[in-house]
């Protein structure tokens, strides 16, 4: 399951918005139906999960904390209680809380960011936030590309060995 793209929407005055259709059909092939709603730990946006991509990292999470450990327990407890399920009405809609929409900063506007197993839904405003600059992504690129050329298939520097 992968989503990609980027794509502009409007929430209503109560807070809903309409999933894009590429990323429903995307959850429709997966048979995906419910979706985790969560404020993204890092950056100020709203992170959607299909439930077994969210299932995947609560299992990853609570299997590198100790359930011995009270900081380990606060840290899961905070990342799997502070979440809404979603789910889809018949018209692809959903509700965002207004505590979320709050979180993210979001007015009206918003931007869905396919994120390749999540959707991220961002304010959509002029300065384009969760972007580098061009030069900035070209050189993050090259760095990360070259640091990591062992690793990939089919790379020159293993077809000369």
């Amino acid at each position: 399951m992968r989503f990609l793209g980027n794509i502009e929407a409007k929430t209503d005055a109560k807070g809903r918005a309409f999933l894009p259709a590429v990323f429903r059909k995307v959850l429709n092939v997966s048979g995906e139906e419910s979706l985790v709603l969560r404020k993204d730990i890092f950056e100020p946006c709203l992170v959607l999960y299909p439930e077994s991509v969210w299932n995947e990292r609560m299992d990853t999470l609570r299997k590198r904390l100790s359930r011995w450990s009270r900081h380990d327990q606060m840290i899961y407890r905070q990342y799997v209680t502070d979440v809404e399920m979603i789910t889809l009405d018949g018209n692809g809609r959903f509700l965002i809380p207004k505590r979320y929409l709050k979180m993210a900063n979001i007015e009206q506007q918003i931007r869905f960011t396919g994120m390749d197993d999540c959707i991220e839904i961002w304010a959509n405003k002029e300065d384009n936030e969760p972007f580098m600059s061009a030069e900035e992504f070209s050189k993050a690129m090259e760095e990360t590309m070259e640091r990591n050329e062992n690793l990939l298939p089919d790379s020159p520097s293993q077809n000369n060995k």
